[in-house]
């Protein structure tokens, strides 16, 4: 992992999705040498210059990258990379578009800098970012073709204005969908005599016994019986806790309730939630640093040397927090604890629709010249293919990846095995190879459950069976109703009241939970005041356009 938190969670995620990718099983072009330019007049054609801003992750150099060299020739273009690292990636992006001196393209990683919906629109009707739409209809068949079988992915991609600025990964990841996930220390509760916790109350039960029996056999009472986080992936503590109270999306605390959008953070229940979590808080159940320390701090807990510290953390799953290589030792110990059930009888689940995230990951700038835009769209079309978005997700044939050999399962009950992932061998130099998360473009959901997998979820060479195994015990936990933010574009007109009112409600919340748990507000006292800043910071307004939007789209 990394020495900052950006970095490790890009790690992290890239080992998770290698493990998701598919293959076509077609052979042409897989091999690592790039083959002459597609569309030239004579070999001698000189290649397109291409700038790209691109965030630079962990062992990968996207200049000597095999799999750039491969397109490379393929479509005929020379790349010049304008990297920057994940830390500050989304800044550094801003600031070039707002130096005037930017790139012929943005490629983007989508879960560290990808462009919001905002943006998209912002810098599209600024003509900063060009339309793709005649680009696709002229040279991109696979993206026409995926805009056509997948409604929401072109509700995704589609501006109000019916142009198309930018593409998003769309990658059905089942385990990101549900990422608001507690993983128990099962080790211990073999030690205590104890079962998984089914509602709130065994769940503080079991925390106390963390904390006060001993369960690390050291002698001292160093167990952190709760910690998390505070970045994205489900590593916040909050949401989990809450949605045995009322739905909490751990994005704004919005919930749909017959088709009317609402607030959680103003109900009655979540003033229940928060007491209950304060309780954990109160009796030292809930490590402090849980509502401050980056991921690199929370993994120090989880991998403490020889004794374990830790007894449950959150987290989309456990690599956030643990070492899952071979040969660790903490791994197994840590399974998952389905959502519990708290005092008025509700289990919920916190889901996105299918771990998709609105915005665009690729753009194409007014600086590229016609020449550029065509390659660049032709490049992109490949990757909406199985046998190119194998190639630039997860690295090139015969190093990254291979065909199945016979008994071999692949991820998804029932589905035919297309590929398999060839292991990292210890010791071994980055195969650099491929574009990693950069990469991400089309990875439905039949795609990704065809990659094989082995049957020992323990095996950090299976990590994504054991992901999917335990998401389903988080499946159908889900409310009937989910409001889809994720989904759905706010009118232009709106657009920008609606990003401020966004940021300061959704901190105000968050700030304010945080103060009622620590006891810094009074939930008897401060509740009603709690209430009349969100009021003050137009709560009713912000809720007004997300419902016109809604109802604009469905």
């Amino acid at each position: 992992m990394k020495k900052n938190i950006a970095s490790l969670l890009v790690l992290v995620l890239s080992i998770t999705l290698v493990l998701a990718a598919c293959s076509s099983g077609n052979d042409k072009g897989n091999t690592g040498t790039a083959p002459a330019g597609e569309g030239n007049t004579s070999e001698a054609a000189k290649p397109v210059q291409i700038s790209a801003f691109a965030v630079q992750e962990p062992n990968m150099d996207w200049a000597t990258n095999k799999f750039t060299q491969f397109v490379e020739g393929k479509f005929n273009i020379k790349f010049k990379w304008e990297t920057t690292p994940p830390d500050g990636a989304k800044e550094k992006r801003q600031i070039s578009l707002a130096s005037g001196d930017y790139p012929d393209v943005y490629m983007l990683t989508h879960y560290v800098d990808q462009f919001s919906q905002a943006d998209i629109v912002k810098f599209g009707q600024q003509g900063v970012l060009i339309p793709l739409n005649d680009l696709i209809d002229e040279y991109a068949p696979n993206i026409k073709a995926a805009l056509e079988a997948k409604p929401d992915l072109k509700a995704l991609t589609t501006a109000p204005d019916g142009n198309i600025y930018g593409l998003t990964a769309y990658s059905q990841c089942f385990h990101c969908s549900y990422p608001n996930k507690m993983w128990v220390n099962t080790k211990w509760l073999e030690k205590l005599n104890m079962e998984m916790p089914k509602t709130t109350d065994e769940f503080k039960e079991m925390l106390k016994a963390f904390k006060t029996k001993d369960p690390n056999g050291n002698g001292k009472a160093d167990e952190v019986p709760l910690s998390g986080s505070i970045e994205d992936f489900g590593v916040r503590i909050i949401p989990f806790l809450m949605n045995a109270f009322v739905y909490d999306d751990d994005r704004n605390h919005l919930r749909l309730n017959n088709g009317k959008v609402e607030s959680s953070a103003v109900t009655e229940e979540w003033k229940q939630g928060l007491a209950y979590i304060k309780s954990l808080y109160d009796e030292g159940l809930i490590d402090p640093g849980a509502f401050t320390q980056n991921a690199e701090a929370f993994k120090k807990i989880g991998e403490n040397g020889d004794v374990q510290l830790l007894g449950a953390g959150a987290g989309m799953h456990p690599a956030i927090f643990l070492n899952i290589d071979g040969g660790n030792k903490n791994s197994k110990d840590y399974n998952p604890l389905p959502p519990l059930t708290g005092p008025g009888g509700l289990s919920l689940a916190t889901h996105d629709g299918g771990g998709v995230n609105p915005g665009a990951k690729f753009a194409i700038t007014n600086k590229a010249s016609k020449e550029a835009q065509i390659a660049l769209i032709k490049l992109v079309d490949y990757m909406y293919t199985p046998e190119g978005q194998t190639n630039g997700a997860s690295g090139m044939e015969g190093i990254d990846w291979r065909k199945p050999k016979e008994g071999e399962v692949a991820l998804g009950e029932g589905v035919t095995p297309m590929v398999a992932p060839i292991p990292a061998v210890e010791g071994e130099a980055p195969r650099n190879a491929g574009w990693s998360g950069m990469g991400h473009y089309y990875m439905p959901k039949e795609y990704r459950d065809s990659w094989v997998q082995g049957t020992d979820i323990y095996d950090s060479a299976n990590y994504e069976r054991r992901l999917y195994q335990a998401t389903l015990l988080y499946q159908g936990h889900e409310p009937k109703e989910l409001f889809p933010l994720w989904a759905i574009w706010v009118d232009a007109a709106d657009m920008d009241e609606s990003s401020i009112l966004q940021t300061n409600i959704r901190s105000y919340i968050d700030q304010s939970s945080l103060q009622f748990i620590t006891g810094n507000k009074s939930l008897d006292k401060d509740w009603d005041a709690y209430i009349k800043g969100l009021e003050s910071l137009k709560l009713n307004r912000y809720l007004e356009i997300l419902q016109k939007a809604y109802d604009a789209s469905f």
